[in-house]
């Protein structure tokens, strides 16, 4: 008795843990009961479902990715090249996807493979070698991204994004086209450079105007200065003369000598009483002449 009562103990904690299940963020579970889809949970927490009638897949509804195998296309000049590319996809319909794939993210990255190829191959014989030299790979991917979810919404796939990592040219082509690269790429340091050379211009420009303000206002106040100098000075001059006029008149003759004797070959003629050889002798004031 105590070991079928155990038996039973285990196997009801057996299917009591088998009714439940958990669907953590990014992912999405699938309900199925002999193969057949029942429903699709994608709120994350705690699930029931009947025990062992009842089977859960889960999936991962995050963006997945695969780098596609180089193939040789044809432009629609003709010419043969190398693409290379990688896919970022995600499922966006759980019970789509595993009808299409059963739940296989190998066996979808099979299925979409040729699709993405297929897509790019009508892409790229829609642009011609030119087009594709002169920067065509954002509208080749733009139009494979295009063409390529018109073709797996059966698969419940959604293609996010296709790039092109690459794209090998004929050997007969690739020195115009590395010649025609470096063409452009000079072309563009020599904008850059104009453009530099003529905001350096500008900046040097508005320095030397402003150069110039600085210096017109630097005269101006300076001869403002040299105007209050003089006049402070001529007032001083005239208090003075003011004050002791005899000493002022003395002062300026004094002056006056200098000017006139200061190198020391000035030669001048002149008579004894001039008054301008007065402090040279009598320097009292000379008597008024009739």
């Amino acid at each position: 008795m105590k070991t079928t009562a155990a038996i039973i103990i285990v196997l009801l904690i057996l299917l009591g843990a088998n009714s439940f299940y958990t669907v953590d963020n990014g992912q999405s579970a699938l309900v199925l009961q002999f193969g057949k889809i029942l429903r699709t949970d994608k709120q994350p927490g705690l699930h029931a479902k009947v025990p062992l009638l009842q089977q859960v897949l889960t999936l991962d509804d995050r963006i997945l990715s695969f780098d596609g195998q180089p193939q040789r296309y044809a432009t629609a000049d003709k010419q043969s090249i190398n693409v290379n590319f990688y896919v970022k996809w995600r499922i966006a319909n759980a019970a789509d996807y595993y009808r299409a794939t059963s739940g296989d993210e190998l066996q979808a990255g099979q299925r979409l493979s040729p699709i993405v190829s297929t897509a790019l191959r009508s892409a790229v014989d829609a642009h011609t070698l030119q087009q594709l030299i002169a920067d065509g790979q954002s509208d080749l991917a733009a139009s494979t991204l295009q063409q390529a979810n018109a073709q797996t919404q059966t698969l419940g796939i959604s293609v996010v994004d296709v790039s092109i990592t690459g794209i090998e040219f004929p050997d007969d082509i690739k020195a115009a086209v590395y010649k025609r690269m470096q063409t452009e790429r000079q072309q563009q340091a020599a904008a850059i450079r104009a453009d530099g050379k003529q905001q350096a211009e500008g900046i040097k420009a508005d320095a030397d105007s402003q150069a110039q303000i600085i210096r017109a206002n630097a005269e101006s106040n300076a001869e403002k200065v040299k105007g209050e100098g003089d006049a402070q000075a001529a007032q001083i001059y005239a208090q003075a003369a003011a004050e002791d006029p005899d000493f002022f008149a003395f002062y300026r003759s004094l002056e006056a000598y200098k000017q006139a004797f200061g190198d020391g070959r000035a030669t001048i003629i002149l008579k004894p009483d001039s008054e301008f050889l007065r402090y040279f002798g009598n320097p009292a004031p000379a008597p008024a002449r009739r």
